[in-house]
């Protein structure tokens, strides 16, 4: 005998005791197998196709007095004639008497790839009597672009590519006097690497013996470790172990003993570019000769993407960062 009036259902759920709640597992990296070919691999492709399409920019800026050779080095960087002396042949070269600076821009390109290339000049630099404050302008310079980038930024409608005026990497070029940094070498270095990456590189290497460039090179580390100034590649900006390897034995070698050259010598049937005396050929490409293969490997090769990124990351970032706090102030 079972009743027929309808049971009375609890619309509350069951009791559940502590011990029966299941516990939920965050999902972990774990490696999920593929049964067959996706295609994700692809991407790399595609991103590939559409850089090459928009194409590069990089700039840089070459600081140094003159007769450092600061344009030729330029040229034979990307091996070209894109350096301000280059592009503007037959014009009598003054020293001027305030540190002007001078930007040209090209577009070169090699096996597709389009970079717009802009290079800084800064004749006068290091040239005066008194070279006190001789650094404002570069540093009102580099700022302004900064700010150029910022306000492009800060717009409600925005470009949907924000031209890129920033300096990216700054080549100082130390005069190969065998001594220790002068004063105005570290105050500008001290300065400048708070703002931009400062890459030191020792001109016109070929002056030097071996051994006073061996001992050179020591003495501008040791001042560079005594100043605290922390040039390119920085240790705090290592990502990983293997880029800390990489950019240790990069750090070894700096300031790159240079020279530049943009005339080419045939040596053993080959066509070099080099710098002729009455002892031989320097060739600029050959490591046994000077440390220019260093720097163009640092510059274009292997860091090109990492000097622009700490740009943004950090240098221009930290700019960002104390220009809006000053516009919140009341």
């Amino acid at each position: 005998g079972s009743s027929l009036e309808p049971e009375e259902h609890s619309m509350e759920p069951p009791a559940v005791t502590e011990e029966e709640v299941p516990l939920a597992v965050a999902p972990g990296p774990v490696g999920c197998q593929l049964f067959g070919y996706v295609g994700i691999e692809a991407v790399l492709d595609q991103m590939k196709i559409k850089t090459m399409k928009t194409g590069f920019e990089f700039n840089i800026m070459v600081v140094g007095q003159s007769g450092l050779g600061k344009s030729t080095m330029v040229n034979t960087l990307f091996k070209s004639k894109v350096s301000r002396k280059s592009s503007q042949p037959g014009q009598e070269e003054r020293i001027p008497k305030t540190v002007q600076l001078q930007s040209i821009t090209h577009v070169i390109e090699e096996k597709g790839v389009k970079m717009k290339l802009t290079v800084t000049d800064t004749p006068g630099f290091g040239d005066q009597i008194n070279n006190e404050n001789c650094w404002d302008p570069i540093i009102k310079y580099i700022n302004e672009q900064y700010e150029r980038y910022l306000q492009e930024e800060i717009l409600i409608t925005r470009k949907r590519k924000i031209p890129d005026t920033r300096i990216h990497s700054c080549v100082y070029f130390v005069a190969p006097t065998g001594h220790w940094l002068r004063p105005l070498d570290l105050e500008f270095m001290r300065r400048l690497s708070k703002i931009v990456n400062v890459v030191p590189v020792i001109a016109k290497a070929d002056t030097l013996t071996l051994e006073e460039r061996a001992e050179f090179k020591q003495r501008i580390q040791e001042d560079l470790k005594t100043h605290a100034i922390s040039v390119y590649p920085q240790e705090d900006f290592d990502q990983d172990p293997e880029d800390r390897a990489l950019n240790d034995r990069i750090r070894e070698k700096i300031p790159f003993a240079v020279v530049g050259a943009d005339q080419e010598h045939q040596v053993n049937g080959k066509r070099v570019l080099g710098r002729k005396t009455k002892w031989g050929i320097i060739e600029v490409e050959n490591p046994a000769h000077c440390e220019f293969p260093l720097l163009r490997d640092l510059l274009i090769r292997s860091h090109l993407q990492d000097l622009k990124d700490i740009t943004h990351n950090v240098h221009y970032e930290s700019y960002r960062v104390r220009r809006l706090n000053e516009s919140n102030r009341p």
